[in-house]
């Protein structure tokens, strides 16, 4: 594919995404995808009664990651949220997934 055929293509593809945004064109296809919330951590690991050391060996967090996300610094990614999430519903669930023996 040429450089002008992938030019002209973008600019036929700006052309429909701003019709669609104006109303007078229907999009083809559409797709949702729901972002899980934002989670407290701190919140979590005291509910759990953990330090944020216990809470990052026992969930295999590293520590300083736990402590950006505390600080808000940095935001749990999606994958990090999901996590959270199942910890946060059944922490002894994880544990026992995560168990060794």
């Amino acid at each position: 594919m040429s450089k002008n055929a992938i030019g002209d293509d973008l600019i036929a593809a700006m052309g429909e995404a701003l019709a669609i945004a104006e109303g007078t064109l229907v999009p083809v296809a559409t797709h949702r995808i729901e972002a899980l919330p934002d989670i407290d951590v701190r919140a979590l690991r005291t509910r759990l009664g953990l330090s944020r050391e216990q809470f990052a060996r026992r969930f295999r967090f590293p520590a300083r990651t736990v402590q950006e996300w505390e600080q808000g610094r940095r935001k749990p990614d999606q994958s990090a949220r999901a996590y959270l999430t199942v910890i946060d519903r059944n922490p002894q669930a994880v544990e026992d997934a995560l168990s060794t023996e």
